[in-house]
């Protein structure tokens, strides 16, 4: 396992062009393995201006980035929106609400039965033609993504896990002691609903999941990407260590300097460092 920092690439910004704007985005519902609704949009991607060399840079057409939103997000979410717009400037994308969320069906298991969402995604986003596909997790998608490549192995060609947990049942941080209070309380749930948009199921887990850090030396081949801030509020870094632990030589972490907690503390370079990754460690 490296843990380096990672190069900065060109100044980049996303615009559309003639040759990638011909493919308008879908939107529509896909059905789980087990029948759940998710609200999913594919998108084709787009062209990339760069300065310098001041020339457009095209969207690979074989490539999709398929992202996995955190516990309360969806996909029509300003930050789940801004990171398919930095990541379509490398590939097409899929972006999708896990069972529970938005306009999905369903309810949320936190992070077990969402692998089925994930595999959803993953088949549909296969179905448009793309060779290569990436998965990309923040938080819970961040654990979803990791189980979903070690219990669908070759199904995605690397994997980008974004402030992850390690273990289950993490209540070292007041965050997370909230949003255990959320998930297991049925006043908890009542705000998730009413509040976060966010429909929780009343049910334990039984059985327990397989954790990430059990599930991430199953990952490979596949290449894996371990970003993790070090102002996280959630997850401190002995997490992302576990997992870059478990992960051995064919993972990848990246300890970001100043970044908080997923989506949100994920800024536009940053994405554009895993972009570049990603289509480079696909193959």
């Amino acid at each position: 396992m490296s843990n380096r920092p990672a190069g900065h690439g060109p100044r980049s910004t996303v615009r559309p062009h003639h040759e990638t704007s011909r493919r308008a985005a879908i939107r529509t519902f896909l059905y789980s393995a087990d029948g759940i609704a998710l609200d999913s949009v594919y998108d084709p991607g787009a062209a990339v201006y760069e300065t310098p060399p001041d020339t457009f840079r095209p969207a690979s057409r074989d490539l999709v980035f398929v992202i996995a939103h955190g516990f309360t997000g969806d996909v029509d979410r300003p930050h789940v929106r801004r990171v398919a717009g930095v990541l379509r400037g490398y590939g097409a994308v899929v972006t999708f609400s896990f069972r529970g969320h938005g306009r999905s069906g369903g309810r949320s298991t936190v992070g077990d039965k969402e692998v089925l969402d994930l595999a959803a995604a993953v088949e549909w986003g296969r179905g448009f033609g793309h060779a290569r596909v990436v998965t990309v997790g923040f938080s819970m998608g961040g654990s979803v993504v990791l189980r979903h490549a070690a219990l669908h192995p070759g199904t995605v060609d690397a994997v980008v896990s974004v402030s992850a947990p390690a273990r289950w049942y993490y209540r070292g941080t007041a965050p997370m002691r909230r949003l255990h209070w959320l998930v297991t309380r049925p006043e908890g749930r009542l705000v998730g609903r009413y509040g976060l948009r966010t429909r929780i199921h009343h049910r334990d887990w039984d059985p327990v999941p397989l954790s990430p850090t059990q599930a991430v030396p199953k990952i490979a081949p596949a290449p894996l990407l371990i970003v993790h801030g070090d102002r996280d509020g959630y997850f401190p870094l002995d997490h992302p260590r576990m997992l870059a632990e478990a992960a051995g030589d064919h993972g990848e972490l990246w300890v970001e300097q100043g970044m908080g907690h997923a989506e949100n503390a994920a800024g536009d370079a940053l994405l554009a460092r895993i972009g570049d990754w990603a289509a480079a460690a696909a193959g």
